[in-house]
């Protein structure tokens, strides 16, 4: 059918069940048709990101030297967020964090952020990609992420945005592959 080889050519967004049918509850629960819904595999603000993003955030603290955070968003403002930040440089985790627009994190700060880097990609367009990586060091699981929302208290807490994890290696490989080209000078 014309459908489908449309989704030939673009490539299949995902055949993980459990994504597509919190997607499903989402934009049911958005429409108006049912209570919050109870998702598996999505983390959609401003139910569960802040939350989701401060575990892996901590999770690397635990870790110390063998922590790994690498984030890129457009703007990082959350003072909840930028302490947890804080608390893994402190630890001794590794953060690099690309940030085009606006950063209210202090990186090189002795004892406090000395483990940490910002970097800023500004271009001639709008950078929309945010790319969320935790682990993948020292025989630590590798977790990455890529979704909407922005570091900043109305993108976790007022509006709805999506962060979706991916599973597959090659997947997993290709955004590492855009986190670590953007860390390069």
């Amino acid at each position: 059918s014309q459908t489908a080889s449309a989704y030939e050519d673009v490539g299949l967004l995902t055949s993980d069940a459990d994504i597509g049918a919190d997607v499903g509850e989402l934009f049911n629960y958005l429409a108006g048709s049912g209570d919050p819904p109870q998702l598996r595999r999505l983390v959609v603000s401003p139910l569960s990101t802040r939350s989701q993003l401060m575990r892996s955030i901590e999770d690397e603290a635990l870790a110390g030297p063998n922590g790994r955070i690498v984030l890129k968003t457009n703007g990082l403002t959350d003072p909840e967020i930028i302490d947890a930040l804080y608390r893994a440089s402190q630890a001794g985790s590794s953060v690099d964090l690309i940030v085009r627009g606006r950063c209210c994190l202090r990186p090189g700060v002795p004892g406090l952020s000395d483990n940490i880097r910002v970097r800023s990609l500004v271009g001639r367009y709008l950078e929309h990609s945010r790319i969320f990586r935790f682990g993948g060091t020292e025989g630590r699981p590798l977790q990455v992420w890529f979704g909407s929302p922005d570091l900043m208290e109305r993108n976790l807490d007022r509006r709805v945005e999506v962060v979706v994890p991916v599973d597959d290696p090659e997947i997993q490989r290709r955004l590492v592959g855009i986190l670590d080209g953007a860390i390069r000078d």
